[in-house]
């Protein structure tokens, strides 16, 4: 996705990567894993093969505007040395979400930091990954799901109301080191306009790295 930004909004690109957006330092993009619904399953291997698709998404119309132009301008995505030939691209709206709830499954493990503590207080890890039945998870979650509201300039009134289901634990490396989380369905209440935007943007941290991505 960088790539294309440089290609289609080198400033953008450059703004996004090296600073974030204003004022924690997010990305406001997210992503999902390709998918291919004929592609022959085989036991501990990533089914791939036929049609599929893959999903990006950003809460910001003008991100969503520079991504889709960057990918129609293309023939291949090389995703992690698989060539994905591009056949059509399509933009989706979010969901209304009028009466202000969501119900909200990401399909990629969502990862979460807290403060590597355990439930007396003591430090006993500087990395402190959560996942999302331990004590911390819902506050630290709820507090990225506001600050991702500030970021866009909406009402971060938005509130975690119930985990209603918890995946197997995943890990996955990125850069030098490795995050681990699980999927999860969360239910939400807050501003319309809100919950469109974390649907498009997806749930947790890390999104620009395929975390945390609730499709379509």
């Amino acid at each position: 996705m960088y790539d294309v930004l440089a290609r289609e909004a080198p400033a953008v690109g450059t703004q996004l990567h090296d600073q974030g957006a204003p004022p924690y330092g997010m990305v406001p993009i997210g992503h999902g894993a390709p998918i291919f619904p004929k592609a022959e399953r085989r036991r501990k291997a990533y089914p791939v093969g036929g049609r599929g698709e893959i999903e990006f998404g950003s809460p910001m119309f003008d991100l969503v505007a520079i991504l889709a132009q960057g990918f129609k301008r293309r023939e291949l995505l090389d995703w992690g040395g698989v060539a994905l030939r591009v056949l059509n691209v399509v933009t989706v709206e979010p969901p209304a979400f009028k009466d202000g709830r969501a119900r909200f499954r990401a399909v990629t493990p969502v990862v979460m930091k807290g403060s590597g503590r355990d439930s007396t207080g003591r430090v006993v890890t500087r990395q402190g990954w959560l996942l999302p039945t331990d004590f911390e998870f819902p506050v630290f979650f709820q507090n990225n799901l506001r600050r991702k509201a500030e970021t866009l300039g909406l009402d971060p009134e938005v509130s975690l109301t119930a985990i209603t289901w918890v995946g197997a634990k995943r890990s996955f490396s990125v850069g030098p080191g490795s995050k681990p989380g699980a999927p999860l369905e969360v239910e939400l209440t807050g501003p319309p306009q809100t919950l469109q935007a974390i649907w498009s943007w997806g749930l947790g941290q890390a999104n620009l790295a395929g975390f945390g991505w609730i499709r379509a």
